[in-house]
């Protein structure tokens, strides 16, 4: 793999809780502009540019496109963003529920990407790459990271304790969910280098998170290489922003579904049809979670379920028919109650594991959902898995938390 250290744009130590924020596609307009109300330098004012316009603007509107670079400028203008003099690396710890995991923020390149060997698991839609696109270009920078993968190096993480044994940058816990967020700087030029020859030793690198974000990052830089008649290959657009985790930090949340109706069926009946495919153990009022790959958990009218898949269900030599992602789409969700394409459908939402079982279950007790299903979690190396076979993993099927901070560091196409 290809990285590279860079001169990162970034706040000043005592702004930097003021300008970060969640990223973009975690909130709507209406939340982004509550969150931003009263504060000037909220990064959200460059990310979710629609909040500056009252009333909001649809987010497509060339306006708000405009609106963005324009607060970018504003933010440099006004020192609420600097850039750092040298090429540098950066790392970002985050910490959730007592949990630590350390991410190098790197350059990553934008060939690897085109060539698959920063590797995805799943589809983009064409619109968000778009919307994507349209800010990179405008901004000439990658204002928000890609959260990536890679198998982890155990030299890499000697000196990636090295560096947080020292007095970090940043040091914040987030009034919003209470995740800690901790950032240093890698100023030292043979530790730079010894990173970036590390790099080169590995084979493929795994899209976590922002798989539109990095579809985006890459093709603006292969626009901007086609277009140039001088490209020699060292411009600061063949890369674009990454923040890189060993693989066996991470950990992947459930990603639940809850349905609108039950296709026309009476509870008895969905049950019964559950049946041809499923042991069924009724769990009572108190909250079931899924406790192994292959059980799943059902809410209905006011009762748990343990489903069970049975034997022949499933495909555990596949990559993707060992998901229960893929057995509950099969089931479930086509066979017995319709639903055919996840994207689409307007009877089926989702539920981030962030949120909660309690959540599928309020959903449900309110009258808006019919059924709710949890699953258990995919693991790291079923992504990687898949990821590796070429295959791409069905709608919805990873959660990862906690999500980036954006505004820690931003990446400058120029």
């Amino acid at each position: 793999m290809v990285i590279k250290p860079f001169k990162g744009i970034r706040p000043p130590k005592d702004l930097v809780t003021e300008v970060s924020s969640r990223p973009y596609d975690v909130l709507n307009s209406e939340e982004a502009a509550r969150e931003a109300a009263g504060n000037e330098r909220s990064l959200y004012h460059i990310i979710k540019p629609e909040i500056n316009f009252s009333p909001i603007l649809d987010e497509h509107d060339e306006r708000v496109y405009q609106s963005a670079v324009e607060q970018f400028q504003l933010f440099q203008k006004k020192g609420w963003l600097i850039q750092d003099e040298k090429e540098q690396y950066y790392v970002y710890a985050q910490t959730m529920d007592g949990r630590t995991q350390y991410g190098l923020v790197v350059a990553a390149w934008v060939e690897d990407y085109m060539q698959g060997r920063i590797k995805k698991h799943e589809l983009t839609r064409k619109d968000k790459e778009e919307d994507r696109m349209r800010h990179v270009r405008i901004n000439n920078a990658n204002i928000e990271p890609v959260f990536i993968a890679y198998p982890h190096q155990d030299e890499l993480d000697e000196m990636i304790a090295r560096v947080t044994a020292t007095e970090p940058e940043y040091d914040f816990v987030s009034e919003l969910d209470g995740f800690g967020h901790t950032f240093w700087v890698i100023e030292d030029e043979s530790m730079i280098e010894r990173i970036t020859q590390i790099f080169k030793e590995i084979p493929a690198m795994y899209i976590a998170d922002g798989h539109h974000r990095s579809a985006a990052a890459a093709l603006v830089g292969n626009e901007k290489k086609l277009q140039n008649p001088n490209h020699t290959g060292n411009e600061e657009y063949n890369y674009f922003l990454a923040v890189c985790f060993p693989d066996n930090q991470l950990k992947v949340m459930d990603y639940n579904r809850v349905v609108k109706d039950l296709n026309g069926l009476t509870d008895r009946q969905f049950l019964t049809k559950l049946s041809e495919d499923f042991i069924i153990e009724p769990k009572g009022c108190e909250v079931y979670t899924p406790n192994a790959l292959h059980n799943f958990s059902l809410y209905l009218n006011g009762e748990w379920y343990s489903l069970t898949a049975m034997p022949g269900r499933y495909n555990d030599q596949d990559p993707i028919g060992v998901l229960d992602v893929d057995i509950s789409s099969r089931l479930i969700l086509d066979k017995i109650l319709g639903i055919k394409d996840l994207r689409t459908d307007k009877r089926i939402d989702f539920v981030g594991g962030i949120r909660g079982l309690g959540e599928l279950k309020r959903r449900v007790d309110s009258g808006e959902m019919a059924v709710a299903l949890a699953l258990y979690p995919v693991t790291m190396q079923q992504i990687i898995d898949i990821a590796d076979s070429g295959k791409i993993m069905p709608p919805k099927t990873t959660w990862f938390e906690p999500k980036l901070r954006s505004g820690l560091v931003i990446h400058s196409l120029v």
